[in-house]
């Protein structure tokens, strides 16, 4: 049993690094006709709208929490959902997108760095192993196998608030695992939907140039489509998959597979006519090493568990 919510919890993870990473050059495409911000807003605001019709269909009932642990919820969704992609998406403006992709990559390596120290345990050697690996294929993909060019990297304005909405992310990820425990995913992911969607409004409302409404319904019927496709499967389909992988993995192991957001962003380029090189699908299939081996052990151990049981 635990062997097969194993394996499906590693597919799940699958998809939604296939769906974030896709974002990304279809997120590029849409950009060219509305203002990243308010392509965020309504990324959010459709996740939103979305989970709160599916929650009243399945007529979820009410998560009974307490004072606390509602503020505890609201914060961490703050701060790795709106954080993230206010972080992200203005950073962008001011730096290139091979700084931030190698900034976001720092992720998996930030959540285990993260996880150790609030666990007080020393991240295994084989974790390790797995991070160097995944993390060298993650910058073969990204520089194109010209790993030189890292040298000549500047840390700009741009770069520090991607760094901070990295390390958003990477301090949502392990808080996840900690409130799983006692709320559902659905209404916890509802919550992130909103709290996202309010920053960016907020955001919006504080930028008299970015008026949202006006420019989705004056972008072209392409457009829209991929509006909605980055709120539905990017982030509705992309939050629930990842925290079930979370919870299911530990926020340590389920942060490797971010390694594969840039992956799938390659490979979605590539179907959309841009050329991929045999060094990236060299460094693809140093991710995919890097991912599996720390999981090898886990699948072969499993057996032996439940034969026990």
């Amino acid at each position: 049993m635990k062997l097969d919510s194993t394996l499906k919890a590693i597919v799940l993870l699958i998809i939604c690094t296939f769906f974030w990473g896709s974002c990304f050059p279809i997120g590029k495409h849409v950009l060219d006709e509305v203002n990243a911000l308010t392509l965020v807003f309504w990324r959010f605001m459709i996740a939103a709208i979305c989970l709160a019709v599916y929650l009243k269909v399945i007529r979820t009932p009410k998560p009974h929490l307490e004072f606390q642990q509602w503020i505890w919820v609201i914060f961490v969704s703050v701060i790795g959902v709106g954080g993230l992609n206010l972080c992200l998406f203005t950073g962008l403006t001011y730096t290139n997108a091979t700084n931030g992709s190698l900034i976001m990559a720092l992720s998996p390596l930030i959540t285990s760095l993260i996880a150790c120290i609030a666990l007080r345990i020393p991240p295994s050697s084989s974790q390790c192993f797995s991070l160097l690996v995944s993390l060298t294929g993650v910058l073969i993909v990204i520089t194109n196998g010209h790993l030189e060019s890292l040298l000549s990297i500047r840390i700009n304005y741009g770069d520090q608030l991607i760094f901070c909405g990295m390390l958003a992310w990477s301090i949502y990820t392990y808080c996840s695992q900690g409130i799983s425990n006692w709320m559902p995913v659905l209404p916890y992911t509802f919550i992130g939907m909103l709290s996202g969607a309010t920053v960016i409004g907020v955001m919006c409302l504080m930028s008299p140039e970015i008026h949202p409404f006006t420019e989705l319904w004056s972008t072209t019927t392409l457009g829209i489509a991929e509006v909605v496709y980055i709120g539905m499967f990017g982030t509705v389909a992309g939050y629930l998959l990842w925290l079930n992988g979370v919870r299911q993995l530990g926020s340590a192991n389920a942060a490797l597979f971010f390694n594969l957001v840039p992956i799938f962003s390659v490979l979605t380029s590539f179907i959309l006519g841009q050329e991929v090189t045999k060094i990236q699908l060299i460094g693809i299939t140093v991710v995919i090493i890097g991912l599996l081996l720390p999981n090898i052990k886990r699948l072969k151990l499993q057996p032996k568990i439940n034969s026990e049981a």
